[in-house]
């Protein structure tokens, strides 16, 4: 069984997100760049998949800007077998809408034909959790969203999934599309070794053109500001002198 795994460039979650002067979003001059989190267990779940016999090649895709290819790298690094990079755009501050990420990677898995693919939950940058849902509707297939447990059962994957009240385990056909959460494993770092195999590693580069998706936003960022600062806090000498400015906030 072949595992697809798409994995995005952010910034890294290390890093204090600025806004530009102007407003126009975020400003990604000089800032580390990094593989979304959450991909990042996705990749590692894949691995040990393969590494427990239930899958047989990992294939990391990418979508974005010709520098995701570090990203790919470090996934190529961790233990994926090949890659596959898509530039989309050519400005950084370009950010490929779920829609299109998801029709692109609908062709790229009837071309590959996964039994799975691992997506993390959501990219941290955009926070839109949404291209695994839309992938499993564009291709009709099962889907288990937020995984914190995965097994593969014959034909069938167990997931263990959080939803609000808890946890939920379900049982879903392959091929599937999975989501994966933050408490389904830790990923592991690349070793020095692996770093210099992923340099001989295959990856493919392609454009939307080659599977004739249409990448132009639909959507238009009106502007972008940070979240307002936090009031400085009252100190109060009394119980008494407590209860009456709780009251006061209470009354605003």
């Amino acid at each position: 069984m072949k595992v697809l795994v798409p994995v995005k460039r952010v910034i890294d979650y290390n890093v204090k997100v600025r806004v530009k002067a102007d407003g126009s979003g975020v400003d990604l001059a000089n800032v580390k760049m990094s593989m979304n989190p959450f991909d990042e267990i996705a990749v590692e779940e894949a691995i040990r998949l393969r590494e427990a016999g239930k899958a047989d090649e990992v294939v990391a895709v990418s979508i974005g800007v010709k520098q995701a290819q570090e990203t790919l790298r470090t996934a190529l690094a961790m233990g994926a077998d090949r890659a596959i990079l898509v530039v989309a755009a050519d400005d950084v501050h370009t950010d490929i809408e779920p829609l299109a990420v998801a029709k692109i990677l609908k062709a790229i898995v009837e071309e590959e034909a996964p039994g799975i693919v691992l997506c993390g939950k959501q990219a941290i940058d955009n926070d839109m959790n949404a291209t695994g849902q839309m992938l499993s509707a564009l291709l009709g297939w099962s889907q288990a969203a937020f995984a914190s447990d995965l097994d593969i059962d014959g034909d069938h994957a167990v997931v263990t999934r959080e939803v609000d009240g808890g946890l939920q385990t379900i049982k879903v056909t392959l091929p599937t599309i999975v989501t994966v959460d933050l408490r389904l494993n830790e990923p592991r770092y690349a070793s020095l070794p692996n770093i210099m195999k992923a340099k001989k590693k295959p990856m493919d580069e392609k454009t939307p053109a080659d599977y004739g998706v249409d990448v132009t936003p639909r959507l238009e960022i009106i502007s972008t500001a940070e979240p307002e600062a936090r009031a400085a806090g009252v100190i109060v000498g009394s119980v008494d002198e407590l209860v009456e400015k709780l009251k006061e906030v209470g009354a605003v």
